[in-house]
Formats: structure tokens, C-alpha cells, sequence
């Protein structure tokens, strides 16, 4: 018995050592580097002063997006605009353009932030002068023709401003709604005009 005892413990530390080292060799494994490029936010092809164009199901051209610089990330399969401008042109109502100096659309399209100095132009009519919107950041989802964005607005036509806080626009309807913190100074079509 005094044997076995004394040949286990040998034994047993030798065990433990072999187990030991199979655990450190996979836990100092490093993990196989990819080399496809896949996991590098580098872009896969650049555009320079590309147009897109978006047409109804009747033909009809519903929207163009121009950009000076169009850059497509494979990894995540988002685009980088400098430059976006999407314009939205409607039969019987005035055209809407977004401005920006930078956009991001995200993996299929259906989602473009704008960002820095963010314009958005609705087209003089007949009867009504340009309104133009002014905000830090917008989004855009282009084929829902809506945008919003929870920043600082101001908005101006004419002598008119109204300022606030969030804004829900829907550029089919051709309307801009403020969420919070409005503000405005609006000219009448009645005040009688002075001669100089």
C-alpha cells in the first residue's frame, strides 16, 4: 500500500502539469489574423461629384442626391458624402433640397444622416416666398420623404423666422412641424406696404 501512496503523488503532480500546459498553450493562442480586409474601415471605392437618381414606379424622377465625394466602407457597408445635396421634385408642389457639408447613409440606404450646417430649401411659388430651414443635424429617410432631427431649428420666409427645438418634416405634405420651444415673428400678407 506504502507503494501505490507514494508512486500517486509523482504521478499525480505529473498529471496536473500536463493539463496545466495544454491550458497555457491555448490561452496564449493567438487568434488567426483575417487578411481579407474586411475588419478595416478603409473605403472601397471613392466617387467624386457622383448623382444618384431615385424614380417612382410610374417613371416619374422622384429625387436626386449629389455629393462631391462618395465613399463606400465594405465592413459595414455604410457611405461617407461631402457635399450631399438631395433634392426632392414634385409635379404640382415646389421642389425641396436638403444641403449639407457632410452626410452618412447607412448599410441599405434607407437612413442618410446630414450633418454641419444642414439647409433645408423649399422653392419659391407664385404666391409664397422661399422658406429656407437651418439646423446642425438631420435625418433623412429619402424614400419615406420625411426627416427629423431633435437640434435647434430656425426657420425663415421672407421677414418671417420661427425657432425651436425638434422638428418632424414631410416634404410630400410640405410640412415642418417644431416639437418644443417655439418662438416666432411673422409678417402679415395684409400689412399695408409703405411707399419709400
Amino acid at each position: 500500500m506504502k507503494q501505490w501512496g507514494s508512486a500517486l503523488f509523482p504521478l499525480s503532480l505529473l498529471l496536473a502539469l500536463t493539463g496545466l500546459t495544454f491550458w497555457l498553450r491555448y490561452a496564449t493562442e493567438l487568434p488567426e489574423v483575417r487578411r481579407d480586409g474586411k475588419n478595416r474601415h478603409d473605403p472601397d471605392y471613392i466617387v467624386s461629384d457622383g448623382v444618384l437618381r431615385k424614380l417612382d414606379q410610374t417613371g416619374r424622377l422622384q429625387y436626386t442626391l449629389k455629393a462631391s465625394d462618395i465613399r463606400h466602407y465594405p465592413d459595414d457597408d455604410s457611405t461617407d458624402m461631402f457635399k450631399p445635396n438631395l433634392v426632392y421634385l414634385y409635379p404640382k408642389s415646389p421642389t425641396v433640397t436638403l444641403l449639407a457639408e457632410r452626410g452618412h447613409a447607412n448599410k441599405d440606404g434607407q437612413q442618410i444622416d446630414l450633418y454641419d450646417n444642414v439647409r433645408i430649401t423649399r422653392a419659391a411659388t407664385a404666391t409664397d416666398a422661399a422658406m429656407t430651414g437651418f439646423t446642425p443635424e438631420l435625418t433623412v429617410l429619402p424614400d419615406d420623404e420625411k426627416a427629423f432631427t431633435k437640434s435647434q431649428v430656425l426657420i425663415t420666409q421672407g421677414k418671417s423666422w420661427v425657432k425651436g427645438v425638434g422638428m418632424k418634416v414631410d416634404t410630400r405634405a410640405q410640412t415642418y412641424v417644431l416639437e418644443s420651444q417655439a418662438s416666432a415673428v411673422l409678417e402679415s400678407r395684409y400689412t399695408k406696404k409703405k411707399n419709400p
